[in-house]
Formats: structure tokens, C-alpha cells, sequence
């Protein structure tokens, strides 16, 4: 694409000049801008010829030519003629311009605004205002011979805010293949479009997904879908981004389909039906200083409308929080107030009506050297459990057979106070020791629920603990590494021992309502408060965390770089609940021996039985950007008792590799391939093929994919994606952090929405 002039070689002209003459009119300087640049001023009127710029503080005009009336303030230039108006650049063969009132005339002309080259003739105008023309032609393909224009009887253009075509033809080529009467495109930001995506899936059977974005209103920006899928109907929605200024934002997204067949796919789900909807609202607004608020409300009609519709926003969360909330953050403390409702029975939920926490901050404690921190609450609380009865297998579908009923809803009001001091010191000016005492105090109200009936109880709890700390550091300036890319080197070792003691509180988990439970977990969970905020499930600890952390820093072109960050953790669990006195031993790395290699390593092993419970393994290399390989790696042990996720059903394992490909062909062409391969069943999860063509203006992809895992049924699905560069519709890089994004529907209206 060839731009316009820009500003920059008018800067280098003006800065460069070889003055000729200079003569000074109304609020103009004149300048002949070469060696070979005339003047002669005759009644009143300076002639330029051979090179000539005019400019005041807003405006710079240069031509070939030009003659400047010093009473009327106009000027007439010739030529190859460039104006700069307040930003705002127009080229021409010949313009009038009055430099007292800002007016302007031109013959032809064309303009460059991104993403639209405009072009046309007999252009009228002001500086500040509107501008009319005739014969003119609009595109984003900003060649000599574009692929595709419009062309209008007469256009209206405001700078940096919109135009406007009257009686206007689209042209593929020289091919005209729509008209209409009136067409308008905003100029700012963003830009009105269409995205749609055609395609066949197993499960939609042929489909076509179809979504179009306006932008550019004062209060309301928005997206309406609207798709057709051939076995499961048609369906739609609008997405809208309201705007109040000081009042905040607020986003609204709904979707309905009258769904021909919700089990299509052989997942067996409750409430299931075929008028099938989702809708999310949410709204914050900063009310002052250090105050904000939010609200967000989300329903669906049935668990899996995210997982047939949405999946891209299914995999990133299964069930979606509605809450409200406000937040004071002061200097040393923060007051936050929510209620979270209920708003679909299908899904356990904790209500909240409401919750209202207090937090104070870490701080000095006068002139002692003590620190004191606390953290206080009080709300009504409900556990509402799953109204199905049944609960979700690993792979979140409902069995068919085997029920298994769920406990009763219960509810009860606590009132929760923890205090906490401590006492951070460095002696011999390395080693850091930090100890701590906090204690807290429960008040739980009657509980009631269907079948249960407790009494109000108070329980007590205390906890102590210390951290050891320090940090060795040996710096070699002079190191240099060639195959590493390494520019000096500065090791850092840093162990650390954290002891944490609670003795057993007056009450068990088993005595109090679970409200903030404990959430099973295949990482270690906090031994500090108030760290560890799983309120209702504490209970007797004597542990010590063991950590060692290895750093290799280095200097490299963006500058200072990691080379290695290696952390190796365990916990001694001094005296243990149950035969194992060492938790299993935790090992992450990440070594990236040149700026464009990444390797990543993340283990879970069991020492007393000798086995590895879980592995993450990545590879990344991104030398060019024509290129890029990631490999990948996750074992996670199959059937481990200790991986509970519901009542005597254990977390599935894996054995899966992983890999991505990107290769730009060339200039035209790029291809993206993924694969997902499990080795425990010896099938694959999912394949994804996608190529790319360059159109010149638009980018086009053709994608398939399959996808397949126990318990599912086979899902295969083919699409044709399509993007105009001058309004792309996925962000940079998307393709290879989400690519099933390209799969899904149409893009929403800002990323506030999501």
C-alpha cells in the first residue's frame, strides 16, 4: 500500500530549505523550497514558481507553484500540490486556500485517512467543518488498480469523524454489483463492518455465522449476530457497549436459538430444551476517587449452551459468577460490599446477601517495629447445590444411570474477625526472618436447610509461623556467550523456609457450614493468613514449606533477560495426618537459551512410592516471525484417590502431547496446524488445519477441524473465515494463543464485553 505524503518530509522540506525569497502575509510564511525557486510580486499577489510552501502555525501547503494574495489571504497552488490542515493531509493538482477564513477549492484531489484512500472532484470546504465533493471514489485498497471501490455521485467528508456517500455503486473491479442510495462510514477508531464465516460441523451440519459491528455512536457502540445452522436452527442476538462518560460502562449480551435438536451431539444435560438462551449484563463506573462499583449478571437456560455456541468462552469458564459489588480502597485499608445471587439452579453456587468484608492493610504499628494486618467480615450465606440430582462425570456430562443424590441446601449467617502481627527483621544485612501470630475468631448462627438443624456455635482458631529467607548473588560482567547470547551473567540462589502452626481449632470442618470450602487443587495451597482463605474447612497444621529458587540473568538485546528461573518445593508436614511426613516434590522451570526459545517444565513426584503424579512440558521457538513450533507435554496420574473433584469420582488422567505449527509460505500464503494426541486411549483429541491467503485487502483462512475424546462423539468441522485487513477481527497473535476462536461466533464489540 503506497501512503500518502506525510508530515515528516513536509518537516524535512521546511527544515531543509534553500530560501530563495521569504515574504510574510496575513498570518503566512513563504518559502521557495529549492535552488531553483523564482519569486516576483506584483499589486499586491506573490507568484512562486519551481518549488514553493506556505504555512501558518496550522496549516502547510506546498506546490509547484503558487500565487498568495496578501489582502484576501488566498492562495492558489499548482502542481503536485500537498495541504496540511490542523492533521489532516489532502493532495491535489490544484487547491485554493484562504488562510483568513480557511476555506478551500480544489480540482481532483485524493486524502488518506486509515484505513480509507478517498479521491475525487471539485472539493468545497472549511477548515473545521465539512467538506463536499463530486465523482467520488472510496476504498481501503490503496492501490492504483484496486480490487474493489465505491463510487458516489457526491460525498461529504468530515475530517477524522465520518463521510458520507450519496448515490453510491460498489465496484468489484470494474465490475458494478451494488447500489445504494446512501452509505456512511465513521472515520474514527473503529469502523462499522460485517464478519461472517461459513462452514459445516457434524454437529451443526452446514452453517453460516454472520455478525455486524457499528462503532461511532456518542453513547452506544454494538454487534448483532445472526446464524443458521442447518441441523439446529437459527438463532441470534445483539451485543451493546453502553457508554456514560463519568457514569462508567455497560456492556449487554443476549443469544437465542430455536434449537432442532439439543443432543445432537449425544451429551446428555439437564434442562435441556429446544428454546435455548444466554444473556450476560455487566456495568462498573468509578463513582470517585478510590470508589467503584460493578455488577454482573449471567444466565443461561441450560449448562451446556456456552459449550455447543460458545466454546472459546466455555473453555475459559464453565460457570460464570453474577454478582454486585462495591469497593473503597483507602490508605491503608479496603472496605468491599457484594451480594451474589443465584440465577440458574443448574449450577452449585454460594449465595452471598450479602457479604461485607473489611481488610486492613499490612502496617507499622507506631514507633515498635511490629506490623499488624486484619481481616474481617460478616454475611448471610446459602450453599445452593445443583437442583439435578446428579452430578457431572470428567468430561462434564450427567450419566444416565446412577443417580447420585445431592446434599440438602443449608444456610446460616457468619460473622468472621482474624488479626495477625509480625515482626520482619534482617540481621548480619542478608538473612530475612519474619514471624508471625494471628489468631481468629467465627460466630456461626443457627444453620438451617432441609433435613439439618445445628445450633449457633462460635470457633476459635490460632496460628503462628516464621519465614527464613535470604538471597546469594554472584555477578561475571565480562561473561560472554555467543551460542547463548549471553552478555554477562549474574547468578542468584535464594532458599527459603516458611514454618507455619496452627493447632487444632475449637471446632472441625465437619462441625461448621461450609461456605468458603476448601477447592481440590493439584498445586499446594497456602500455609500463611490470611494467604489461605478458605475460611470454614481450616483445621490442625505443622508443616514446613521448602523452596529453593536458582536465577541466571543475562543481557540481551531487549535487555536484561532470564535465562533460567528454577524453583524446587516441598512441604514436611511434621506431624502428619496421615503416613506421608513429605508432600509430593514440586519442580518448575523455565530456560529460554536464546530470546526466541522457550522451554517450560512444571512436575509433581511422589518420592516414598517413586512415581510422577503430573508433568507439564512446553516448547516454544519463534526465530522469525515467518515461523513458529510449540511442543507440549501433560501427564496427570490416572485414578489418584487423593484427586477427589466430586464425591467418590476422581479427576481423569492424562497422557496427551501436544503440538503447533506456523509457516508463512510466502508472501500470499501461511499455514497453521495443531494437534492434540492422547497416548492413554491411543486417540486423538483434536486436530486443527488451517490456510491462510493473502487477498491483498482481505486475509481468508480455511480451517478444519476434528475432534474426538472418550465418552464424545466424534466432531468434525470445515469453515472459511474471512477478514479485511482495514477492520481484522482477531487481535495480533490470537491465532496461536486461541485458534479455536477462529471456530467460533462472530467477534464482540470490545474486549470490555468478555
Amino acid at each position: 500500500m503506497k501512503p500518502p505524503r506525510l508530515l515528516s518530509v513536509l518537516v524535512l522540506v521546511l527544515g531543509l530549505a534553500r530560501l530563495a525569497h521569504a515574504q510574510a502575509g496575513p498570518g503566512w510564511d513563504i518559502f521557495g523550497d529549492t535552488p531553483a525557486s523564482q519569486f516576483e510580486s506584483r499589486d499586491g499577489t506573490n507568484y512562486f514558481t519551481h518549488g514553493v510552501v506556505v504555512s501558518n502555525q496550522s496549516v502547510v501547503i506546498s506546490g509547484q507553484s503558487a500565487a498568495a494574495d496578501e489582502l484576501t489571504g488566498e492562495v492558489n497552488a499548482e502542481g503536485d500540490v500537498t495541504i496540511l490542515d490542523h492533521g489532516h493531509i489532502w493532495r491535489g493538482t490544484n487547491f485554493i486556500y484562504n488562510f483568513k477564513t480557511g476555506a478551500v477549492r480544489t480540482g481532483s484531489f485524493k486524502t488518506f485517512q486509515t484505513p480509507f484512500a478517498l479521491s475525487g472532484l471539485n472539493l468545497k470546504g472549511q477548515t473545521n467543518s465539512a467538506y463536499t465533493a463530486t465523482n467520488a471514489v472510496v476504498s481501503t485498497d490503496d492501490f492504483e488498480k484496486p480490487a474493489y471501490t465505491i463510487r458516489a455521485q457526491r460525498i461529504v467528508i468530515t475530517p477524522g469523524v465520518r463521510f458520507q456517500a450519496y448515490h453510491a455503486v460498489l465496484y468489484l473491479g470494474s465490475i458494478p454489483v451494488f447500489y445504494t442510495p446512501y452509505y456512511a462510514r465513521s472515520l474514527g477508531g473503529n469502523q462499522r463492518n460485517f464478519e461472517f464465516e461459513p462452514g459445516y460441523r457434524s454437529t451443526f451440519g452446514a452453517y453460516w455465522l454472520s455478525a455486524y459491528n457499528w462503532y461511532g455512536y456518542e453513547y452506544v457502540d454494538g454487534t448483532i449476530h445472526l446464524d443458521e445452522r442447518q441441523k439446529r436452527g437459527l438463532g441470534g442476538g445483539p451485543d451493546l457497549l453502553f457508554k456514560f462518560g463519568d457514569w462508567g460502562h455497560a456492556a449487554l449480551r443476549y443469544y437465542f436459538i430455536e434449537d432442532h435438536d439439543p443432543a445432537e451431539d449425544g451429551i446428555v444435560a439437564p434442562h435441556l430444551r429446544r428454546q435455548r438462551q444466554r444473556g450476560s449484563f455487566t456495568y462498573d463506573v468509578t463513582l470517585k476517587t478510590n470508589l467503584s462499583a460493578m455488577v454482573v449478571a449471567n444466565y443461561q437456560s441450560d449448562p451446556l449452551i456456552l459449550r455447543d455456541f460458545y466454546e472459546g468462552e466455555y473453555n475459559g469458564n464453565v460457570q460464570p459468577r453474577s454478582y454486585a459489588e462495591v469497593t473503597q480502597l483507602g490508605d491503608n485499608y479496603v472496605l468491599d460490599v457484594m451480594a451474589e445471587p443465584r440465577l440458574v439452579n443448574f449450577f452449585e453456587t454460594v449465595e452471598r446477601l450479602p457479604d461485607i468484608k473489611l481488610d486492613g492493610l499490612r502496617q507499622r504499628v507506631g514507633a515498635t517495629p511490629f506490623y499488624y494486618e486484619n481481616e474481617s467480615s460478616i454475611g448471610y450465606y446459602q450453599r445452593e447445590f445443583s437442583d439435578t440430582n446428579i452430578f457431572p462425570n470428567a468430561f462434564g456430562a450427567y450419566p444416565t444411570s446412577g443417580l447420585a443424590t445431592n446434599p440438602p441446601n443449608y444456610s446460616a449467617m457468619r460473622a468472621d474477625t482474624y488479626h495477625q502481627f509480625t515482626l520482619p527483621e534482617t540481621f548480619f544485612g542478608w538473612l530475612n526472618v519474619t514471624p508471625r501470630l494471628g489468631g481468629r475468631l467465627t460466630y456461626y448462627s443457627d444453620v438451617y436447610g432441609l433435613g439439618i438443624r445445628t445450633n449457633e456455635q462460635t470457633r476459635a482458631a490460632l496460628n503462628a509461623g516464621v519465614d527464613v529467607s535470604f538471597k546469594v548473588s554472584q555477578t561475571w560482567p565480562e561473561f560472554q556467550n555467543s551460542f547463548f547470547d549471553m552478555n554477562g551473567l549474574r547468578h542468584i540462589i535464594q532458599p527459603d523456609f516458611d514454618y507455619g502452626y496452627a493447632p487444632a481449632p475449637t471446632r472441625s470442618p465437619y462441625q461448621v457450614p461450609q461456605f468458603d470450602y476448601q477447592s481440590p487443587s493439584l498445586r499446594l495451597l497456602p500455609i500463611e493468613f490470611p494467604e489461605y482463605n478458605s475460611i470454614d474447612s481450616i483445621s490442625r497444621q505443622n508443616v514446613l514449606r521448602l523452596m529453593l529458587r536458582n536465577r541466571l540473568i543475562t543481557k540481551r538485546r531487549a535487555g536484561l533477560d532470564e535465562v533460567v528461573n528454577w524453583a524446587i518445593y516441598t512441604d514436611w508436614n511434621i506431624n502428619p495426618k496421615t503416613n506421608a511426613a513429605f508432600s509430593d516434590l514440586f519442580n518448575d522451570v523455565t530456560f529460554r537459551p536464546r530470546s526466541w526459545l522457550t522451554y517450560y517444565s512444571s512436575t509433581r513426584y511422589d518420592a516414598p512410592d517413586n512415581r510422577l503424579r503430573e508433568a507439564i512440558e512446553s516448547l516454544t521457538i519463534q526465530p522469525t516471525t515467518a515461523w513458529s513450533i510449540a511442543l507440549g507435554y501433560r501427564y496427570l496420574i490416572n485414578n489418584d484417590p487423593e484427586f477427589l473433584t466430586f464425591p467418590n469420582e476422581q479427576l481423569q488422567g492424562h497422557n496427551q502431547v501436544s503440538a503447533s505449527l506456523y509457516y508463512r509460505l510466502n508472501e500470499t500464503w501461511a499455514m497453521h496446524i495443531s494437534e492434540r494426541f492422547e497416548t492413554e486411549n491411543g486417540g486423538g483429541q483434536e486436530q486443527l488445519y488451517t490456510l491462510y491467503r493473502d487477498l491483498r485487502s482481505w486475509t481468508a483462512g480455511l480451517n478444519f477441524r476434528l475432534t474426538e475424546g472418550p465418552g464424545q462423539p466424534h466432531d468434525f468441522t470445515v469453515a472459511l473465515t474471512f477478514s479485511l485487513k482495514s477492520f481484522p477481527r482477531f487481535s495480533l497473535y490470537s491465532d496461536t494463543d486461541q485458534p479455536i476462536n477462529r471456530l467460533s461466533s462472530s467477534s464482540v464489540v470490545d474486549p470490555y464485553i468478555q
